[in-house]
């Protein structure tokens, strides 16, 4: 599955190897970058980042990395995964829900069946739903984190009873 991990853009006039290349190595820089940001901001606690400049280097790398790669690209769905984690932060369900959709179909491509990272997926787009009042999607998604994690983790694990409470809830 490395080659679907990887892809690149379907173009008339494909990007050349040099291309590629420089590319996964500006996404490797970029995703280090961040990574710094976020452990000068959170373990330090220091204001170096805003979190809304945290969020611009994930876009801008987005839109960069996009001309090169497809959405399924693992560079690109961390990156997205990324700024999914900041919009959560900063309390944008709209940005987090936005982020979530793109990538809950290239995991679901990645990962195996019953993968524990698709239904960690889904469940927090079950919750962004519900948060944003759309219950029908939301009931939809949780019940597909709740099939995942009945095969990964067995019927009776808490935290499916803790997902269908929350269901039965709202």
């Amino acid at each position: 599955q490395d080659e679907a991990k990887l892809e690149i853009c379907k173009l008339n006039d494909p990007p050349s190897a040099e291309t590629v290349k420089d590319m996964i190595k500006y996404a490797r820089n970029v995703i280090e970058e961040f990574r710094r940001a976020k452990h000068y901001k959170y373990i330090l606690c220091l204001t170096l980042i805003p979190l809304v400049e945290l969020l611009e280097i994930c876009e801008l790398s987005l839109d960069k990395m996009g001309a090169v790669f497809e959405d399924s690209n693992v560079y690109m769905l961390h990156m997205r995964y990324q700024a999914m984690g900041v919009c959560l932060y900063v309390q944008d369900w709209e940005g987090a829900l936005c982020y979530g959709q793109k990538i809950i179909r290239p995991y679901s491509k990645h990962y195996p069946s019953y993968s524990l990272n698709v239904a960690s997926m889904w469940l927090k787009l079950g919750r962004l739903y519900m948060a944003l009042k759309n219950r029908t999607a939301g009931v939809k998604a949780l019940k597909r984190a709740i099939a995942i994690m009945e095969v990964a983790h067995g019927k009776d694990h808490p935290y499916i009873s803790e997902i269908k409470k929350e269901l039965e809830d709202h």
